[in-house]
């Protein structure tokens, strides 16, 4: 995601890359944390949608509502 930032910003949005398999297997932290780290860097100037990397069906409950909740409350353009 870091890369199609560098290349795309300014030309197209982008979005992405919860990987499923952090958000089946991970913990709420390493969710935040990814989270926390795709919305600074890829945030950066706009251009930029969080979510998940492909479609739950395998994902924790608790993890994609940590994702959801950290993003309303962290990822607010300012």
């Amino acid at each position: 995601m870091h890369m199609a930032k560098d290349l795309l910003s300014g030309h197209s949005c982008i979005m992405g890359n919860v990987p499923i398999t952090l958000i089946a297997t991970g913990t709420p932290d390493q969710i935040k944390a990814c989270c926390k780290d795709l919305i600074d860097y890829c945030g950066k100037g706009g251009g930029y949608i969080l979510c998940s990397g492909t479609q739950l069906d395998d994902a924790r409950e608790e993890n994609v509502r940590t994702m959801i909740d950290f993003t309303k409350e962290y990822g607010v353009y300012r």
